[in-house]
């Protein structure tokens, strides 16, 4: 990208939603704009796991803010993501479906995985060049994120159910402290946190960085009191949890550098600090300004082709762990791709080759369930996919894919998909015919085969093979009429000639 282009990262956060608008200068962020707003949206969930009509206001309302300031800006120049609370939320769909209007770009949610692998990036963006070994901590609202890394490369990543604001509305009601609350709240921590002892010990990682809210807030306390700016020491969480005990609540807190936002979650994120310095052996924790949003925009400016390699290595990934055949995934990928571009017209768009990827995914990926069954590998890759945390996919991308690998093969109508979507519908039927065109397993003679949208008459695609084709291949011209069948009870059509 050009100097002086500019960026935009947001961050719907459990406790804050974040806008960052930054220029790029010689590869670096030049901050243009920065803004925040405490939404507390993890605290609208019920028991139920729904968010609360008022919780979705606050969001919308404050994506409307954004949304003015995004005003101008290109698809390519932003990246929007949400985080735990719309992870966890049943009905995210009612209240993401208004926001993407509202802000006018799509909001992608993604895995907690992922989250801890742009966390790690946009730290290590903004640390000066080293090979030390890093353990970055980021602690949110309704999650907290562990990764080991070095240089620009994690290699150890979780995340855990764990937050600031979860831990202070169970284990500080009424924003009351008590000794025994933090010795409650500490415990929980640590039982959550438990599997990352061995993960994470201390002969793993040299430097201990914290990300975000809790650690930036917990280190302008200690800093105005008098501690070390920049960072937090063990020594130094003691002394402020003794202070919060002292002032008995929230509301009677008074410290110099507390911000007004951090008084009601202050609490949680403290014991959730504290339960790491203890599990991880960690004396000190320096405080890290990159974080989640930076990592956005690193991913921004990878001219997709950072983001790109996270992603092909993911799918390489889950083709390796449940042994699905690379060769004929690879050709089915490979025809489906060739059929779905005659769709396409000439003077292919950024967009178009996106696509293409997605799709040639989607091949490589269709056989993923043949591990655990022969009879419905296309459910069962479908439920792989909605259920993997793959780094550099949104849970929307995984959904998508998941959507075209089980609408593979069988019967259409059942397929919850939205056929009014012209480009899920070309890319599903490409699949399906590069499937047929490949049911031997060997490279197809697809030579002289035209794949097109029938401009005349919407809902159409029209397939025409060479004379002789069909004589030469008898099964794969069954095939081709039974797939005409299938589509028939679609609002689409397959019309097939030379057959």
């Amino acid at each position: 990208m050009q100097n002086g282009t500019r960026l935009a990262a947001v961050d719907l956060g459990s406790n804050s939603f974040r806008l960052e608008i930054v220029r790029l200068d010689h590869g670096q962020f030049e901050r243009a704009q920065y803004l925040k707003e405490t939404i507390r949206q993890g605290s609208g969930l019920d028991a139920e796991r729904n968010l609360s009509a008022e919780a979705m206001q606050r969001g919308w309302d404050c994506l409307a803010r954004f949304g003015e300031r995004l005003a101008g800006f290109k698809k390519a120049q932003v990246r929007a993501v949400a985080t735990q609370t719309l992870r966890e939320a049943r009905n995210r769909d009612e209240f993401l479906s208004r926001a993407n209007s509202i802000l006018g770009f799509p909001i992608d949610v993604i895995s907690g995985r992922e989250e801890a692998r742009l966390i790690y990036l946009g730290v290590a963006k903004m640390l000066p060049q080293s090979d030390e070994r890093r353990l970055v901590a980021d602690i949110g609202g309704r999650s907290t994120e562990l990764i080991l890394g070095q240089g620009f490369e994690p290699n150890k990543m979780e995340s855990y159910r764990v937050g600031s604001i979860a831990w202070s509305t169970r284990y500080f009601p009424d924003g009351q402290f008590s000794a025994h609350a933090f010795q409650m709240a500490e415990i929980a921590a640590k039982a959550v946190l438990d599997e990352a002892l061995e993960a994470y010990r201390r002969d793993r990682w040299e430097v201990a960085y914290g990300s975000a809210g809790t650690i930036g807030a917990v280190g302008d306390i200690l800093a105005n009191a008098g501690w070390p700016a920049g960072s937090v020491s063990r020594a130094g969480l003691d002394w402020l949890v003794a202070k919060l005990i002292e002032a008995q609540s929230a509301d009677r807190l008074r410290l110099p550098g507390m911000k007004e936002d951090r008084r009601a979650v202050i609490g949680g994120g403290v014991s959730i600090l504290r339960a790491i310095f203890d599990l991880l052996q960690v004396d000190q924790m320096q405080a890290a300004t990159g974080g989640l949003r930076h990592g956005l925009l690193c991913d921004l400016i990878g001219d997709d082709n950072d983001s790109l390699d996270v992603r092909s290595k993911s799918v390489q990934r889950l083709i390796t762990k449940f042994n699905a055949d690379v060769a004929h995934g690879g050709r089915v990928g490979r025809v489906a791709i060739d059929l779905f571009r005659q769709l396409q017209p000439e003077g292919a768009e950024p967009d178009d080759e996106r696509n293409n990827r997605k799709l040639g995914w989607a091949g490589q990926l269709h056989e993923i369930g043949s591990h655990i069954s022969h009879s419905d590998y296309h459910k069962h890759g479908a439920y792989i996919l909605d259920n993997s945390d793959a780094m550099g996919f949104s849970q929307a991308e995984l959904h998508r894919l998941g959507l075209l690998v089980l609408g593979q093969r069988g019967k259409l109508r059942k397929l919850d998909a939205d056929f009014d979507d012209v480009l899920f519908v070309m890319q599903l039927m490409s699949l399906r015919l590069a499937i047929i065109f490949c049911h031997a397993r060997r490279d197809p003679d697809t030579s002289g085969v035209q794949f097109s949208l029938d401009l005349r008459q919407p809902n159409r695609l029209m397939l025409a093979c060479p004379p002789g084709w069909s004589e030469t291949y008898p099964q794969s011209a069954h095939l081709l009429r039974e797939e005409v069948l299938a589509w028939q009870k679609t609002p689409w059509s397959l019309v097939l000639s030379g057959l």
